[in-house]
């Protein structure tokens, strides 16, 4: 079974608007259709202040990253998820041990 199909597959809700604003007009529709099949996790107060946290850890590294990143990052940890991208900047960040990375070679549920 996949992913999608074990229902291991959520959108932190800066990835579902990224998504949505880079559709066309006429995409736009079937896209919403599609993602909202996907549950989609909101940032809290507390996702809010463990991405401050770590403006400061990054910063001592010598790192940055957009406030977009962070919170995306900052929610999958809040729940104990790892992070499916092909942005580089996640990398980064967990290099600095702030985020997992979704690693398709292990088994879905020991990544969770």
């Amino acid at each position: 079974m996949g992913l999608l199909d074990d229902d291991n597959v959520a959108l932190a809700a800066p990835v579902r608007i990224e998504i949505l604003s880079g559709a066309s007009q006429r995409e736009l529709p079937r896209l919403q259709r599609l993602l909202s099949a996907l549950p989609v996790w909101y940032p809290g107060r507390s996702t809010w202040d463990l991405a401050t946290a770590w403006i400061e850890i990054a910063s001592s590294k010598g790192e940055r990253f957009g406030s977009a990143d962070l919170l995306i990052g900052a929610t999958a940890t809040e729940r104990g998820a790892p992070v499916w991208s092909l942005d580089r900047d996640f990398d980064r960040l967990s290099r600095l041990e702030l985020v997992q990375i979704f690693d398709p070679s292990r088994s879905p549920s020991s990544q969770y």
